[in-house]
Protein backbone atom coordinates (compact mmCIF):
# COMPACT_ATOMS: atom_id res chain seq x y z
CA UNK A 1 0.00 0.00 0.00
CA UNK A 2 2.87 2.34 0.79
CA UNK A 3 4.53 1.70 -2.55
CA UNK A 4 1.24 2.43 -4.33
CA UNK A 5 0.93 5.77 -2.49
CA UNK A 6 4.50 6.71 -3.35
CA UNK A 7 3.88 5.69 -6.94
CA UNK A 8 0.86 8.01 -7.11
CA UNK A 9 2.96 10.77 -5.54
CA UNK A 10 5.67 10.28 -8.17
CA UNK A 11 3.06 10.35 -10.92
CA UNK A 12 1.64 13.60 -9.53
CA UNK A 13 5.08 15.18 -9.42
CA UNK A 14 5.72 14.07 -12.98
CA UNK A 15 2.45 15.61 -14.15
CA UNK A 16 3.26 18.89 -12.40
CA UNK A 17 6.71 18.93 -14.01
CA UNK A 18 5.19 18.21 -17.42
CA UNK A 19 2.72 21.08 -17.04
CA UNK A 20 5.59 23.33 -15.90
CA UNK A 21 7.58 22.52 -19.02
CA UNK A 22 4.61 23.41 -21.23
CA UNK A 23 4.15 26.67 -19.31
CA UNK A 24 7.84 27.57 -19.60
CA UNK A 25 7.77 26.74 -23.30
CA UNK A 26 4.94 29.16 -24.00
CA UNK A 27 6.08 32.05 -21.82
CA UNK A 28 8.07 34.79 -23.59
CA UNK A 29 10.19 35.54 -20.52
CA UNK A 30 13.28 33.46 -21.18
CA UNK A 31 15.38 36.63 -21.40
CA UNK A 32 14.44 40.05 -20.06
CA UNK A 33 16.04 43.48 -20.21
CA UNK A 34 18.81 44.17 -17.72
CA UNK A 35 18.55 47.53 -15.93
CA UNK A 36 22.21 48.39 -15.43
CA UNK A 37 22.26 51.99 -16.65
CA UNK A 38 22.73 54.90 -14.31
CA UNK A 39 19.34 56.24 -15.27
CA UNK A 40 16.77 53.87 -13.74
CA UNK A 41 13.87 55.43 -15.61
CA UNK A 42 13.26 53.00 -18.46
CA UNK A 43 10.46 53.53 -20.95
CA UNK A 44 10.11 49.89 -21.96
CA UNK A 45 11.03 46.34 -21.01
CA UNK A 46 11.92 43.67 -23.56
CA UNK A 47 10.95 40.05 -23.15
CA UNK A 48 12.39 37.34 -25.40
CA UNK A 49 11.06 33.81 -25.60
CA UNK A 50 11.11 30.76 -27.82
CA UNK A 51 8.15 31.77 -29.95
CA UNK A 52 7.86 35.56 -29.68
CA UNK A 53 9.32 38.70 -28.19
CA UNK A 54 7.31 41.29 -26.29
CA UNK A 55 7.81 44.96 -25.48
CA UNK A 56 6.17 46.22 -22.31
CA UNK A 57 5.76 49.97 -22.09
CA UNK A 58 5.98 51.92 -18.86
CA UNK A 59 2.26 52.69 -19.24
CA UNK A 60 1.44 48.98 -18.98
CA UNK A 61 0.78 48.37 -22.65
CA UNK A 62 2.37 45.26 -24.13
CA UNK A 63 3.01 44.39 -27.75
CA UNK A 64 4.15 40.92 -28.80
CA UNK A 65 5.40 39.71 -32.16
CA UNK A 66 5.87 36.13 -33.28
CA UNK A 67 9.18 35.35 -34.93
CA UNK A 68 8.82 35.56 -38.70
CA UNK A 69 11.42 33.03 -39.84
CA UNK A 70 12.43 29.78 -38.19
CA UNK A 71 15.73 29.47 -40.04
CA UNK A 72 16.77 32.98 -39.01
CA UNK A 73 16.49 32.15 -35.31
CA UNK A 74 19.50 31.69 -33.07
CA UNK A 75 20.68 28.11 -32.49
CA UNK A 76 19.69 28.13 -28.83
CA UNK A 77 16.14 29.21 -29.72
CA UNK A 78 15.80 26.47 -32.34
CA UNK A 79 17.15 23.85 -29.94
CA UNK A 80 14.90 25.14 -27.17
CA UNK A 81 11.85 24.88 -29.39
CA UNK A 82 12.65 21.36 -30.53
CA UNK A 83 13.53 19.98 -27.11
CA UNK A 84 10.59 21.53 -25.25
CA UNK A 85 8.12 20.23 -27.84
CA UNK A 86 9.70 16.77 -27.64
CA UNK A 87 9.49 16.85 -23.86
CA UNK A 88 5.84 17.89 -24.01
CA UNK A 89 5.05 14.89 -26.23
CA UNK A 90 7.19 12.48 -24.20
CA UNK A 91 5.51 13.69 -21.02
CA UNK A 92 2.14 12.67 -22.44
CA UNK A 93 3.54 9.27 -23.38
CA UNK A 94 5.03 8.85 -19.88
CA UNK A 95 1.68 9.71 -18.32
CA UNK A 96 -0.18 7.12 -20.39
CA UNK A 97 2.44 4.41 -19.82
CA UNK A 98 2.58 5.02 -16.06
CA UNK A 99 -1.21 5.02 -15.69
CA UNK A 100 -1.48 1.75 -17.62
CA UNK A 101 1.06 0.03 -15.37
CA UNK A 102 0.18 1.70 -12.07
CA UNK A 103 -0.88 -0.40 -9.10
CA UNK A 104 -4.12 1.54 -8.76
CA UNK A 105 -5.30 0.53 -12.25
CA UNK A 106 -6.39 -2.82 -13.66
CA UNK A 107 -5.36 -2.33 -17.28
CA UNK A 108 -2.76 -5.09 -16.99
CA UNK A 109 -2.68 -8.16 -14.76
CA UNK A 110 -0.29 -7.74 -11.80
CA UNK A 111 3.11 -9.23 -12.42
CA UNK A 112 6.55 -8.53 -13.77
CA UNK A 113 5.21 -6.97 -16.98
CA UNK A 114 3.17 -4.45 -15.01
CA UNK A 115 6.23 -3.41 -12.99
CA UNK A 116 8.34 -3.11 -16.13
CA UNK A 117 5.76 -0.80 -17.72
CA UNK A 118 5.77 1.48 -14.70
CA UNK A 119 9.56 1.55 -14.69
CA UNK A 120 9.46 2.54 -18.37
CA UNK A 121 7.10 5.41 -17.54
CA UNK A 122 9.39 6.64 -14.76
CA UNK A 123 12.42 6.39 -17.06
CA UNK A 124 10.62 8.52 -19.66
CA UNK A 125 9.95 11.17 -17.00
CA UNK A 126 13.65 11.18 -16.10
CA UNK A 127 14.55 11.50 -19.78
CA UNK A 128 12.18 14.46 -20.07
CA UNK A 129 13.92 16.19 -17.16
CA UNK A 130 17.33 15.70 -18.74
CA UNK A 131 16.21 16.91 -22.17
CA UNK A 132 14.54 20.08 -20.91
CA UNK A 133 17.61 20.89 -18.82
CA UNK A 134 19.69 21.37 -21.98
CA UNK A 135 18.01 24.54 -23.37
CA UNK A 136 17.58 25.99 -19.88
CA UNK A 137 21.29 25.78 -19.08
CA UNK A 138 22.17 26.91 -22.61
CA UNK A 139 20.11 30.08 -22.27
CA UNK A 140 21.43 30.74 -18.77
CA UNK A 141 25.02 30.38 -19.95
CA UNK A 142 24.47 32.83 -22.82
CA UNK A 143 22.75 35.38 -20.57
CA UNK A 144 25.47 35.25 -17.93
CA UNK A 145 28.30 35.37 -20.50
CA UNK A 146 26.82 38.40 -22.29
CA UNK A 147 26.07 40.15 -19.03
CA UNK A 148 29.71 40.08 -17.90
CA UNK A 149 31.13 40.65 -21.39
CA UNK A 150 32.37 44.27 -21.59
CA UNK A 151 32.13 44.26 -25.38
CA UNK A 152 28.34 43.84 -25.27
CA UNK A 153 26.51 47.20 -25.11
CA UNK A 154 24.44 47.77 -21.96
CA UNK A 155 21.28 48.07 -24.01
CA UNK A 156 21.74 44.50 -25.31
CA UNK A 157 22.45 42.85 -21.98
CA UNK A 158 19.77 40.52 -20.69
CA UNK A 159 18.85 38.78 -17.48
CA UNK A 160 17.32 35.37 -16.83
CA UNK A 161 13.56 35.50 -17.05
CA UNK A 162 10.87 33.75 -15.05
CA UNK A 163 10.49 31.01 -17.67
CA UNK A 164 13.97 29.68 -16.87
CA UNK A 165 13.18 29.36 -13.17
CA UNK A 166 9.85 27.68 -13.93
CA UNK A 167 11.70 25.29 -16.25
CA UNK A 168 14.26 24.42 -13.57
CA UNK A 169 11.51 23.74 -11.06
CA UNK A 170 9.73 21.56 -13.62
CA UNK A 171 12.99 19.69 -14.26
CA UNK A 172 13.38 18.94 -10.56
CA UNK A 173 9.80 17.65 -10.38
CA UNK A 174 10.28 15.44 -13.45
CA UNK A 175 13.53 13.93 -12.17
CA UNK A 176 12.26 13.38 -8.63
CA UNK A 177 8.93 12.01 -9.78
CA UNK A 178 10.54 9.65 -12.28
CA UNK A 179 13.04 8.35 -9.73
CA UNK A 180 10.25 7.84 -7.19
CA UNK A 181 8.18 5.85 -9.68
CA UNK A 182 11.14 3.66 -10.65
CA UNK A 183 12.15 2.99 -7.05
CA UNK A 184 8.63 2.03 -5.98
CA UNK A 185 8.22 -0.27 -8.96
CA UNK A 186 11.58 -1.95 -8.32
CA UNK A 187 10.70 -2.57 -4.67
CA UNK A 188 7.32 -4.00 -5.69
CA UNK A 189 9.04 -6.22 -8.24
CA UNK A 190 11.40 -7.57 -5.57
CA UNK A 191 8.47 -8.36 -3.29
CA UNK A 192 6.68 -10.33 -6.00
CA UNK A 193 9.81 -12.15 -7.21
CA UNK A 194 9.69 -14.72 -4.38
CA UNK A 195 6.13 -15.97 -4.00
CA UNK A 196 5.27 -18.03 -0.93
CA UNK A 197 4.48 -21.67 -1.75
CA UNK A 198 2.25 -23.75 0.47
CA UNK A 199 2.23 -27.54 0.49
CA UNK A 200 -0.71 -29.75 1.39
CA UNK A 201 -0.61 -31.27 4.88
CA UNK A 202 0.42 -34.87 5.20
CA UNK A 203 -2.42 -37.28 5.85
CA UNK A 204 -2.04 -40.60 7.66
CA UNK A 205 -3.05 -43.82 5.97
CA UNK A 206 -5.68 -46.24 7.20
CA UNK A 207 -3.21 -48.03 9.46
CA UNK A 208 -2.22 -44.79 11.18
CA UNK A 209 1.14 -44.38 9.42
CA UNK A 210 2.13 -41.63 7.01
CA UNK A 211 2.43 -42.49 3.37
CA UNK A 212 5.98 -42.77 2.10
CA UNK A 213 5.21 -40.55 -0.93
CA UNK A 214 4.88 -37.59 1.41
CA UNK A 215 8.62 -37.81 2.02
CA UNK A 216 9.65 -38.03 -1.65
Amino acid sequence: MTSAALEILGLGLGILGWVGVILACGLPMWQVSAFIDVNIVVAQTIWEGLWMNCVVQSTGQMQCKVYDSILALKPEVQAGRALTVIVALLGLVALMVTVVGAQCTNCIRPGKMKSRIVIAGGAIYILCGILVLVPLCWFANIVISDFYDPSVPPSQKREMGAALYIGWAATALLLFGGCLICCCSCSQRDETSFPVKYSAPRRPTSNGEYDKKNYV
